[in-house]
């Protein structure tokens, strides 16, 4: 009974230890995705506006940018606090950023969201 009962737990480890790695490979994958890029053109434009993003805005935008991804948006204006930023929503980056002022006529997005 006992050699049973050694290859019974050898298999209840080595079960764990394979969720385990599944949910560090799905862990790893949702960060992935969270991540969110600022070009370098977008990051000059919102320092000469001066637009700043706390950790908690790129949360949000994160989030935005994860259901248009879901909804199969390309490129997106993103309505945000006093401000406009156009996103790659494939490629997960802030290409451009503009305050409300300037927003008039936007082009070449197939999508808008705001975010509250």
């Amino acid at each position: 009974m006992r050699i049973s009962q050694v290859g019974l737990e050898n298999q209840n480890h080595a079960t764990i230890q394979a969720q385990k790695k599944r949910n560090q490979q799905d862990f790893g994958n949702e960060l992935e995705k969270a991540q969110l890029k600022i070009s370098n053109h977008a990051q000059k434009r919102m320092s000469a506006r001066k637009l700043n993003l706390a950790d908690d805005d790129y949360v949000q935008i994160s989030k935005a940018v994860s259901e248009l991804q879901e909804k199969g948006s390309r490129e997106s204006l993103l309505l945000y606090k006093d401000m406009g930023l156009i996103a790659n929503v494939q490629n997960r980056t802030i290409i451009t950023a503009m305050d409300m002022n300037e927003i008039g006529t936007v082009t070449n997005i197939d999508s808008t969201k705001f975010i509250k």
